[in-house]
């Protein structure tokens, strides 16, 4: 693909991994930069492969569904009482430790729906050629996980 595009989210958001030996199995929390690419062989129109905004639009709801969250593996003792106690903002992981891969490919699939759902009446269409490549996310300053398809 000649063409590519990226957009850029930061989230806060905790987790725990039951599954892990060392401390990341105790709970803690991250500052998660989100990186979506798109790639697309020409540009639209408006010479661009896709508007910012609309990648941006296309990202909105999942970005925010994973702002100041917690997200535990169901399988997790206390998964019931911290979703009693927080609701929705314990996002749960059937039977899965939330790592930041399972994060990035949770986003890939997301925003690919998104992206290929025809858009309603108020939303600019993104066009047909533009392809979503990948989904990073960084969990530290060193360290990320990416998810393509």
């Amino acid at each position: 693909m000649p063409f590519r595009l990226a957009k850029t989210f930061t989230v806060e958001s905790g987790h725990l991994l039951t599954k892990h030996p060392g401390a990341c199995r105790f709970p803690h929390g991250h500052s998660r930069t989100i990186e979506i690419v798109v790639t697309a062989e020409t540009l639209d129109a408006r010479d661009m492969v896709c508007d910012f905004a609309d990648l941006k639009a296309a990202a909105a709801d999942t970005v925010a569904r994973l702002d100041h969250t917690f997200a535990l593996n169901t399988a997790d003792p206390q998964f019931d009482h911290l979703r009693a106690a927080y609701g929705d903002r314990v996002l749960a992981y059937e039977n899965t430790d939330p790592t930041t891969e399972i994060l990035a490919r949770e986003i890939f699939h997301a925003v690919r729906a998104k992206l290929t759902t025809p858009p309603g009446d108020s939303a600019r269409p993104i066009a047909p050629g533009v392809r979503l490549e990948r989904v990073r996310v960084t969990e530290t300053a060193t360290s990320w996980a990416e998810y393509e398809e």
